[in-house]
């Protein structure tokens, strides 16, 4: 007789989740987490989007337009199986203006719930948010929703996962009916069906058999299921062949394994709006993604030597390290959220930050619940906080020991698309709005906002349309700041079409000391990519290589070339856009003993930079957008021609009952209030989503009317 041994009790960090919802707009990651805290205990009253009183779209600008415009964190508790989990979860925006917002979280993240449409299944968004997990290395369970919905069609939503993403979806569970007919899942794994009543909210859950009228299909979709986890342990692969039955445990262990190494995604399904399946998803939560001892240790490199790598373990007795992700305005001050990847993080505590080598003192600590807080005394490894105290930290920062500094790898943020001149509607607001922009740099790294001393504007620039009439809203509403604001304009760039070489020299003398600098540059285009794939320092879309020989120059101004050619490509050669692609080479130059300086080379860069750049062939660049169209089937002429008139290329039509999806590239300077125009001919029946794709040079006629337009 064996006795069966009890399960080894978890640590703090082994019970610990730290993943996000995200999806396309509409999809309901918000209803989604709204139940989760409800069933969590989190909140006593069930909000609602579309009653503008979800608990995490706590801003006014999202209650209002029923969207979530920031992330927002939260952290709540689980028991099952006996075990209390704690579980850190990040509500994110679904709207491409607000990618950021993804795109940070994910960098904190151990895992992700990527939500999906019962009746779109996969959309635009949801290919941008799997590609953000993807390039974070984040395990992803999948959660079909609005089952429903009129049209839900869970085998077509599950079908596009694998056709959309290529991701190996593997379903653990099925709906039972859809549409009206919707009123519970099947369990693939246990093999039962579970009903969820909506009397109680959908906290009474009933089990019973599969209904007869369902057990084939239940069979078919479990076959499935068994047969890739077999595939993800030989143990069970052997079994399987033999035909051994596979138990619950087996399955379940290999479905984690497989996960985590993101060779499969588990697919729940259910309705948030309906309470129907939420439940079961936080268990798979549980159940299939990692905490944090379970994902590589968190990588860095040491301060002064940017080339030795480092890690750390995700410990609380290992030195600390924590990433700054997200900077809000708070009515006490800026509240800085971080993850703290490993040792602990004490109030009152003194922490370097290695970025600019200053400290910083940790003055206070909370544990959020989107708007609410906690204070805490310390923040261990694998918690995700908001501090008070910091001075010197932006988004992207690390925080770590004075006594063992790492520096974590920094996010990478999206360049915008689109500006827009704004003025101080008095001089009182003049000071105001410069303070507020400040503010407001500092929480959304993917704004931009500059004075041009030519006009005497101050120009702001962001991800779209809405991203900028949100951030007008927040300085006229929210920061009391009188502005007035122009039109929305294109963020055009510059580039170059071919190499070419020039000579640039700087020669002052005004009694006493002179000043010169001499270099000779090749130019040549070069794509971010290959940069990359060259190993080379890509910095503001210029490329640099040094290919200095015998000494031609002294080492010390041969950064200076470097600076000089890039502050030159950000103000722009041709009309004062940003010039980006280029690569250039230091071929040669000449330098004086005494009146040679950095800033004499720096202009001699500069000089030699903009003669390359004339001879190059100069050409302007226009941000294209991807834009995805779904239309009722009678409108689609009226689309598809209004896309054609917007220089737009249609690269794909694919039916969906009876609905079309139009698939286009279309420059961004044509689609300005396509919104409203889509509405009108469509009846107000069509839905587009658009996000940046590349930039791509401007047709010859309209180049000449923009840069006429620009002179003017």
């Amino acid at each position: 007789m064996t006795t069966a041994t009890a399960p080894a009790k978890l640590t703090r960090l082994q019970k610990t989740r730290n993943f996000g919802i995200c999806a396309h707009i509409d999809a309901g990651k918000t209803t989604c987490t709204e139940r989760i805290l409800y069933y969590t205990g989190k909140t006593y009253k069930m909000g609602e989007v579309h009653e503008g009183t979800a608990t995490m779209d706590f801003l006014e600008d999202e209650q209002q337009r029923g969207i979530t415009i920031q992330s927002a964190a939260t952290t709540c508790p689980w028991p099952k199986d006996n075990v209390d989990y704690i579980l850190n979860l990040i509500d994110t925006p679904g709207h491409v203006d607000f990618t950021i917002e993804v795109e940070r979280s994910m960098r904190v993240l151990d895992g992700a719930v990527v939500v999906f449409d019962g009746k779109e299944g996969v959309e635009a968004q949801s290919e941008t948010v799997w590609r953000q997990a993807e390039r974070y290395g984040v395990p992803s369970i999948c959660f079909i929703n609005k089952m429903d919905k009129l049209g839900a069609d869970f085998g077509f939503s599950f079908g596009t996962i694998g056709e959309r993403l290529g991701a190996n979806a593997v379903a653990v569970q099925i709906p039972i009916g859809s549409s009206d007919t919707f009123e519970g899942v099947i369990d693939l794994l246990a093999m039962k069906a579970y009903y969820f009543t909506a009397e109680s909210q959908g906290a009474t859950v009933e089990e019973r058999d599969i209904p007869d009228d369902l057990r084939e299909e239940a069979d078919k979709w479990r076959h499935d299921l068994v047969e890739k986890a077999a595939e993800l342990d030989d143990t069970l692969t052997e079994k399987y062949l033999m035909e051994e039955e596979l138990t619950v445990d087996e399955l379940k262990a290999a479905l984690r394994k497989g996960t985590l190494s993101k060779q499969i995604h588990p697919v729940f399904t259910g309705s948030a709006l309906k309470y129907i399946g939420v439940q079961r998803l936080i268990d798979g939560i549980i159940d299939y993604l990692p905490n944090p001892t379970e994902v590589p240790d968190v990588k860095g490199t040491a301060v002064k030597d940017k080339t030795e790598e480092l890690s750390r373990p995700h410990d609380e007795d290992a030195p600390l390290s924590a990433l700054v992700f997200k900077i809000v305005n708070d009515a006490h001050g800026d509240l800085t959220y971080a993850r703290v990847y490993s040792g602990k993080l004490q109030k009152g505590s003194r922490v370097l930050n290695p970025n600019n080598g200053k400290r910083e003192i940790i003055s206070r600590i909370f544990e959020m619940h989107a708007k609410d807080r906690q204070a805490l005394d310390a923040a261990p490894a694998g918690t995700i906080v908001a501090l008070v105290g910091l001075k010197n930290s932006v988004t992207g920062d690390t925080l770590c020991d004075p006594d063992d500094p790492i520096v974590l790898e920094r996010m990478e943020f999206p360049e915008p698309v689109i500006s827009m001149s704004i003025e101080p509607g008095t001089a009182a607001d003049k000071e105001k709005l410069s303070n507020a922009l400040a503010t407001i740099r500092r929480e959304d790294p993917s704004f931009r906002s500059n004075f041009d001393e030519e006009t005497g504007q101050t120009i702001i620039a962001g991800m779209g349309e809405l991203h900028l009439d949100i951030i007008k809203t927040k300085l006229t509403r929210d920061m009391k700041v009188n502005v007035n604001v122009g039109t929305p304009r294109v963020a055009y760039r510059e580039a170059i079409s071919k190499p070419a070489e020039a000579q640039g020299v700087h020669k002052k003398q005004t009694g006493g000391r002179g000043q010169f600098g001499d270099c000779t540059i090749q130019i040549e285009p070069i794509t971010e990519a290959e940069a990359k794939e060259q190993e080379l320092d890509y910095e503001g879309g210029v490329a640099f290589v040094n290919a200095i020989v015998g000494g031609a120059i002294p080492r010390e101004y041969i950064p200076s070339v470097a600076v000089g050619s890039r502050n030159t490509a950000k103000s722009g050669v041709l009309a004062g856009y940003p010039l980006i692609g280029v690569k250039v080479t230091l071929i040669d130059g000449k330098y004086h003993d005494v009146d040679s300086s950095q800033i004499a080379f720096e202009m001699a860069g500069s000089i030699a930079f903009k003669e390359a750049c004339r001879k190059a062939g100069l050409q302007l660049l226009e941000p294209i957008m991807k834009v995805v169209v779904t239309t009722p089937d009678e409108f689609l002429g009226n689309v598809t021609g209004d896309l054609n008139r917007r220089r737009a290329i249609i690269s794909d039509t694919e039916q969906r009952g009876n609905t079309r999806v139009v698939t286009a590239e279309a420059p961004l300077s044509e689609m300005f209030g396509y919104s409203t125009t889509l509405r009108g001919m469509s009846q107000g029946r069509a839905s587009y989503a658009m996000e940046p794709l590349d930039y791509r040079p401007v047709p010859p006629n309209i180049a000449k009317a923009v840069l006429e337009g620009n002179e003017s």
